[in-house]
């Protein structure tokens, strides 16, 4: 993903999540996807679905481990 792809992205999740502490970087040595974070606080991966030439999407997978979940 190029910079202005990951700029619309994080603009958008901000918005929807309404936090503006949210941020979307660039993988090394990946394209097809980014990481998104919470302040400093990795959160999950962002990857970007080609799949079909006219229909182009972004998928949010976040993770969450039961030990976050306690107290």
């Amino acid at each position: 993903m190029n910079k202005d792809e990951l700029k619309k992205v994080e603009i958008y999740l901000k918005r929807t999540l309404q936090s503006p502490n949210i941020s979307v970087r660039a993988r090394p040595r990946k394209t097809d996807s980014a990481e998104v974070y919470v302040g400093e606080e990795f959160v999950g991966v962002l990857f970007k679905d080609e799949e079909d030439e006219d229909d182009l999407s972004y998928n949010f997978q976040m993770a969450i481990l039961a030990m976050d979940l306690e107290g």
